[in-house]
């Protein structure tokens, strides 16, 4: 006869229930479920163009367009999603998209050609963001003041370098990215620089210091400060993250629209934002996910895409996008109060 084993010294022997999982077992489970839920939501979106503009919507050069149109912008969410897990906010990604567009785009850069355009719309970026770092983490200045401020200034010194005018791009090397000859097995250039900035962001803030570093400011300053981290210095590298992105994606735009306007990036930051927070990136910070991002991005465009091929005025496709921004920030309080 068999003698019951008995459960090692201080065991219950009890399975937990679901609702007593680990902390981090938890989180993760509902990190997946979100995402499941989003994936859920661009399907059905997809579905919808498929049912109400089948030729259209379901056509190769229109899917290549709307991922193209949403690397633009998602290379700007990147960054916007480690400045927002960290707790902090910035205002002026879509000024300084314009102002890297069009001062890579003056007559004198395009002399240098394609390095000279790439060089300086990166440049650009990163100088707008190395001053809202300095302001914010050294000169105290609250993140919102900081960059509204520097999108009013980025905003006019982009008007004053084009003096209201679109500057055309003539560099040969720029204007064949964005030709159809260009593409790499059927994927644009644009869509493949996208893919390249998701999987870096993801893996600089899910297998790196630096992402552990990020979410510890958003969640505790102070409690990061004890624990040795140099709070100063890592917001100052996030603002300088998101510059790049803004240079980057600049970049892109001159590639796709083949020319510089002070009216480029107009109203990002609030889909960047918008895209952060319905990805399920915290507002408050603490918590951010590349991927949700990226499906917030594209979520977005598509939304624009059937409602333009359907020919619903704009004013609709704003108020989608707001039922939908108030939505995500419901679940997401919904779920911190579970948790």
């Amino acid at each position: 006869m068999t003698q019951p084993v008995s459960p090692p010294r201080g065991s219950t022997g009890k399975v937990p229930p679901m609702g007593e999982l680990p902390a981090w077992r938890a989180l993760g489970a509902r990190a997946d479920v979100r995402t499941l839920s989003l994936l859920g939501v661009l399907v059905a979106l997809v579905v919808i163009g498929g049912i109400t503009k089948p030729d259209e919507f379901l056509d190769t050069r229109n899917l290549q367009l709307v991922l193209t149109q949403a690397s633009v912008i998602g290379v700007v969410t990147v960054g916007m999603t480690f400045v927002i897990t960290s707790g902090g906010i910035d205002l002026s990604v879509g000024a300084n998209v314009a102002l890297s567009s069009v001062w890579a785009t003056t007559v004198a850069t395009q002399e240098y050609g394609f390095a000279g355009i790439l060089f300086t719309a990166v440049l650009v970026g990163v100088g707008c963001g190395l001053v809202n770092g300095l302001l914010i983490a050294y000169g105290g200045m609250v993140p919102f003041i900081a960059t509204l401020a520097m999108l009013a200034s980025a905003r006019g010194l982009a008007l004053q370098i084009t003096d209201g005018r679109t500057q055309i791009v003539g560099v040969d090397g720029i204007l064949k990215l964005g030709e159809r000859d260009s593409y790499v097995l059927g994927i644009p250039p644009l869509v493949l620089v996208f893919a390249v900035v998701t999987v870096i962001g993801w893996l600089i803030l899910n297998r790196t210091t630096f992402g552990r570093r990020t979410v510890a400011v958003g969640g505790n300053a102070e409690a990061a400060r004890l624990a040795g981290i140099d709070v100063r210095r890592q917001r100052l590298y996030l603002y300088l993250l998101s510059g790049l992105c803004c240079g980057i994606a600049a970049f892109l735009l001159i590639i796709l629209s083949g020319s510089g306007q002070n009216t480029n990036g107009n109203l990002y930051e609030l889909d960047a934002i918008a895209a952060a927070i319905i990805g399920g990136t915290l507002l408050s910070g603490g918590r951010g996910t590349i991927t949700g991002s990226v499906l917030g991005v594209l979520i977005f465009t598509t939304i624009t895409n059937i409602f333009a091929l359907n020919n619903l005025q704009s004013d609709v496709q704003q108020i989608a996008k707001g039922a939908i921004i108030v939505a995500a920030v419901l679940v997401q309080r919904r779920t911190a109060s579970t948790t």
